[in-house]
This record gives structure tokens, C-alpha cells and sequence, in this order.
């Protein structure tokens, strides 16, 4: 086992931090735009189809929050990813990051727990290594 030195400790700590920050950001960015996709759809189809008002405005907001969710997704993904390789998390916390930005409100609280738990390793790291202001 090789010996790491406070620098390089901070080092990680610090690119740790940011990717958990990337992440934050888009998990949050990504469950807003799905929330309004998600509120499109249902004006959309309950009260257009059902109820049988003109929605076509709703609509054409569709055709532009979808492929904008989409392309947030995709970014979404790279964070998770960046994120979870960096924390070295298990296999069962990468696919419950994922699905997160597909299901509606689920991004907001996967976030809160993965923030949470990604400090406090860092901050025990930090304390273990003994860097200040990491």
C-alpha cells in the first residue's frame, strides 16, 4: 500500500467535491425540466383529450421540453458517472442515479441522499488525512 501525502489527498478531495457539485446541479436541472415535461404531458392528455380543450400551445411546448430533457439526460448521465467513479460507489447506487432522472420527483430526493452521504465520506477523508479546508 502506497502512502498518500496531504497534498495529494487534497487534491482528490478537491476534484471529489466538484464532481459531486456537477452532479448536484444537474440532478436538480434534470428533475425540474422531467417535472415540466411530466406537467406538459398531463395538460396535454387529460385536459386535452379528456376534457376536450385546445391545448395547442401545450403541445407545442412538448416538442421543446422533450428533446431539451433529453439532452439534460444525457449530460445528467456524465455527471453520474464522473461522480460515482470518483466516489467509488457500489453498482446498486450507479443504477439508482440513473433511473433518478427518468422518474419524476426521484431526482430531487436520490440527490439530497447521494450529497449527504458524498460529504461525508469526504469529510471523513479530510479528517483522516488531516486537510484543512477540503
Amino acid at each position: 500500500m502506497t502512502e498518500v501525502s496531504t497534498a495529494q489527498a487534497a487534491t482528490a478531495i478537491r476534484k471529489a467535491r466538484g464532481a459531486l457539485s456537477r452532479y448536484r446541479f444537474m440532478a436538480i436541472l434534470t428533475g425540474v425540466m422531467l417535472l415540466l415535461l411530466t406537467a406538459w404531458c398531463v395538460v396535454k392528455y387529460v385536459f386535452g383529450d379528456w376534457w376536450g380543450l385546445d391545448v395547442d400551445a401545450v403541445v407545442d411546448a412538448t416538442w421543446i421540453v422533450a428533446p431539451v430533457h433529453g439532452w439534460v439526460y444525457v449530460v445528467y448521465l456524465a455527471t453520474v458517472l464522473h461522480a460515482w467513479s470518483t466516489m467509488r460507489w457500489g453498482w446498486g447506487r450507479l443504477a439508482t442515479m440513473v433511473l433518478a432522472g427518468v422518474v419524476p420527483v426521484m431526482s430531487f430526493v436520490v440527490e439530497r441522499r447521494v450529497h449527504a452521504d458524498g460529504q461525508d465520506k469526504l469529510d471523513a477523508l479530510a479528517q483522516r488525512y488531516a486537510v484543512a479546508g477540503a
